[in-house]
């Protein structure tokens, strides 16, 4: 009878433990607590549409769109386009404060500042492609990357890249409608 009591009691914080855990566990969101009003972070986020044009035995690649949005630390964006040469009138909008958080957030408790920087080549029989940049500015730490959509490398683009990709592509997509 004792025994039983004892296994009871002892079985009691691993319930506990266990009901706290597995939302956190099973929870695919990042916390916006992460970010906090102290932090300082710049996003300059850049999108090109690139096409390689061959002249006789040269080629050459250029882009025929670019997408500019610049975030700054309070939410100010500036969107700017410039196509076929031709730059068109920048929007700027202001990001509320729920989302400037949560790209915070995402970007401060994912390690994406600890991304090491690596070139990801171009595959030869590839003519168009999306080529993006992205250059943060967080707390003072620069980290700047800049990455081909997937299907124009063979190189593994890690899955944080394209979660910011995400996110501020979804920005852009807010500031156009």
């Amino acid at each position: 009878m004792v025994r039983k009591a004892m296994l009871a009691l002892g079985a009691i914080p691993v319930v506990i433990a266990l009901l706290i855990s597995v939302p956190l566990l099973t929870k695919n969101e990042i916390p916006i607590s992460a970010a906090n009003s102290f932090d300082k972070l710049d996003i300059e986020y850049t999108k090109h549409q690139l096409r390689t044009v061959e002249y006789g035995v040269t080629e050459r690649t250029g882009a025929e769109k670019t997408e500019i949005l610049l975030i700054k630390n309070d939410g100010e964006l500036k969107y700017s386009v410039t196509e076929l040469g031709y730059l068109q009138p920048d929007i700027r909008s202001q990001l509320d404060e729920k989302k400037l958080n949560k790209i915070k957030a995402l970007i401060k408790e994912t390690g994406f500042m600890e991304i090491p920087v690596d070139s990801f080549p171009i595959l030869e029989d590839v003519k168009e492609f999306q080529k993006s940049n992205v250059k943060i500015t967080l707390n003072g730490r620069n980290q700047e990357i800049h990455w081909p959509e997937q299907n124009a490398t063979s190189g593994f683009i890690p899955p944080i890249i394209t979660m910011v990709e995400t996110e501020l592509d979804a920005i852009i997509s807010d500031i156009r409608e």
